[in-house]
């Protein structure tokens, strides 16, 4: 009996097994059979990004922008009457869609098609193929850059999915692409396609505001490329920086590209070799080298260096001056710094030592990336570390800038430094008109940027930087001829450089400028570089009226002006109103005879060089078309 009853017990549980096996079985195959349907019936998923933000300058004029384009694509299962009727359809309304090739392009297809990518629909265009049931519509935004070239290796470009490949576009992507929207292509029980989609939060992306002015980036862009052509160089970078702020106005390399056709410009015409391109820096490095002695309390600025008649020999090198004709013997720090000598400079060093001095060059973080937005930035190269034992012959070469290899960015920044006082600003493409000049940014005394831009101002005034000056400014600045490192190995031709500042302006800039390797009508910094600035920085303080006003004069600074022209022109109201003489005292002829057309004055010009004299005093009542003598004669600097 016992037996019976587990033999049943067991044949139960083997029926049981079989049928829950069996339901279990059916359960699978049917979800597989679902999973399967669901599969069939899924088209196509789609990530678009609506609306990439745009980007401005910093007065809101557009650089990078976004135009609509539209892909077209059918999912020809059911290809009967209605169907080719409808691709008829939209070859009328779209005539470079001919019908043969809509038909050619679907004929042995059942699954989605495209018909169109990347084409410019207008609205009346949308409206009739939308009406068209087997014709699908995604919107696309396709990148647009309306000024071609300009400011191009610093925007960048994006590539056929919309994604930033180079300058701004890459490294603020993630900004400006904003948030994604998903729309998915399944067909319903009856095999019809049918579109849904995600609405992202916020479809369009934010703008993105650059530090840039157009109009100052368009001019610096020209000066460069005519330089480039005037030299035979092989290529030319400029930038301009607000002093206080780090913003980045203008900056450029030459040759360029444009980005709406990237892929077709060579690779090194992209890239922003300003900022990612070390070299070695030259005379323009004398000023950080005088800056650590001053700041060190090594030297003075009329302490008084014996330059070995322009040769000084050094572990059996011989250091010499640029120019071989020159034989200084006793200069002060001022003048060595003025006449750009390499053995003045390299006394300084060794009165200096290495340690202190690369105490100064880390506050003024040489070979350390700056932080500008743009991938690919450069730290440059300063081989040895203040506890180091440099050799004399090291530290010669660097204290005038050789075996040292700096940005063009790296060194405006430096010069920044001296022009706001003493401290070290974060250059930024980014609009942000917020001081930098704060307690933990201040690098180097006043007293010490005071002294340096006084003997930067004597480079400009007396020395090698005389092609820099403009009329009614005083400029202080540094030119630079460096050997240039061939890219085979050793040295081949020379980049000429010039780094300087207007001093006596209510808002500071500084303006960075070098040629590479030019061939053709000289190769120091003077003849190349400095043209090139005073170009660039005529066109801001003449144009841009928030450059352009002098600085007030403070009897009661220790600062004094040195150029005895524009003191007087900082403490007079110089065109006064309407009816009412001007005083046309400090202006060249140019200048003079244009304010005198618009005054209706007719003049009398006698002498050369600048307004010293006029015989009608400023402000003086005048009617009709007053007559004027106008006494012009050379501008004075005092010492």
């Amino acid at each position: 009996m016992k037996n019976r009853i587990f033999i049943s017990f067991l044949i139960f549980c083997f029926l049981f097994s079989v049928v829950v096996s069996k339901a279990f079985y059916i359960q699978v195959v049917n979800k597989g059979k679902l999973l399967s349907y669901a599969k069939s019936q899924f088209i196509r998923e789609v990530k678009e990004y609506p609306n990439r933000g745009n980007i401005l300058d910093r007065n809101g004029n557009p650089l990078a922008i976004n135009v609509h384009v539209y892909n077209l694509f059918t999912i020809p299962r059911n290809k009967n009457t209605e169907f080719y009727n409808q691709l008829k359809t939209l070859s009328k309304t779209v005539p470079e869609l001919p019908y043969q090739k809509l038909r050619s392009l679907v004929q042995h297809r059942n699954k989605y098609t495209w018909l169109a990518r990347k084409i410019r629909l207008s609205e009346e265009q949308l409206k009739k193929i939308k009406k068209l049931d087997n014709v699908f519509v995604e919107s696309h935004s396709q990148r647009v850059y309306p000024n071609k070239d300009l400011l191009s290796q610093t925007i960048g470009f994006v590539g056929l999915d919309n994604v930033g490949l180079a300058g701004i576009e890459n490294s603020l992507n993630k900004e400006l692409k904003g948030k994604p929207q998903i729309v998915k292509y399944i067909r319903d029980a009856k095999g019809r396609p049918i579109k849904y989609e995600t609405k992202a939060s916020e479809l369009v992306a934010p703008d993105v505001e650059l530090s840039v002015d157009k109009d100052i980036q368009g001019a610096l862009e020209s000066y460069l490329k005519e330089a480039v052509s005037h030299h035979s160089a092989f290529r030319a970078g400029a930038g301009v920086m607000d002093v206080e702020t780090g913003e980045i106005l203008a900056i450029a390399n030459y040759p360029t590209y444009d980005p709406n056709q990237a892929t077709s410009s060579p690779l090194e015409n992209r890239k922003l070799a300003f900022v990612t391109d070390p070299f070695e820096p030259g005379s323009i490095f004398k000023t950080l080298t005088i800056a650590s002695a001053l700041e060190n309390k090594i030297a003075k600025p009329e302490t008084k260096y014996f330059c070995e008649y322009g040769k000084m020999k050094v572990q059996n090198h011989w250091i010499s001056e640029a120019e071989t004709h020159e034989k200084f013997e006793w200069l002060t720090v001022s003048d060595i710094l003025k006449f750009s000598s390499n053995v003045g400079t390299t006394k300084v060093a060794f009165a200096l030592k290495y340690p202190k001095l690369r105490e100064t060059l880390d506050k003024f973080q040489i070979a350390q990336k700056t932080g500008i937005e743009i991938k690919g930035e450069s730290k440059g190269i300063l081989s040895f570390k203040a506890k180091d034992k440099v050799r004399p012959l090291s530290l010669s070469n660097i204290s005038f800038g050789q075996g040292v290899a700096t940005t063009a960015i790296q060194m405006m920044r430096a010069y920044a430094a001296i022009a706001n006082g003493g401290y070290l600003v974060k250059p930024t493409l980014m609009k942000n008109e917020t001081s930098q000049l704060t307690p933990e940014n201040k690098i180097i005394s006043t007293q010490t940027s005071e002294q340096m831009t006084k003997m930067l101002v004597s480079v400009v005034s007396e020395g090698t930087g005389d092609n820099a000056r403009i009329p009614h400014y005083e400029i202080a600045g540094k030119t630079g001829t460096a050997q240039r490192v061939s890219p085979t190995g050793g040295y081949s031709g020379y980049i000429g450089s010039f780094v300087g500042f207007p001093v006596n302006v209510n808002r500071k800039f500084v303006v960075m400028v070098y040629v590479d390797h030019p061939t053709d009508n000289g190769y120091y910094g003077g003849a190349t570089a400095a043209p090139i600035f005073r170009k660039i920085t005529q066109y801001i303080l003449y144009k841009k009226k928030d450059f352009a006003q002098f600085a007030k004069y403070d009897e009661k600074s220790n600062t004094k002006n040195l150029d005895e022209v524009q003191t007087q022109q900082a403490q007079t109201t110089k065109f006064f109103g309407s009816g009412f003489m001007p005083d046309f005292s400090g202006l060249d002829k140019a200048s003079a005879i244009q304010l005198a057309e618009e005054r209706n004055l007719q003049l009398e010009i006698y002498g050369y060089g600048v307004v010293k004299r006029q015989s009608i005093v400023p402000g003086t009542v005048i009617d009709g078309r007053a007559s004027i003598r106008l006494q012009f004669e050379a501008p004075t600097y005092a010492e």
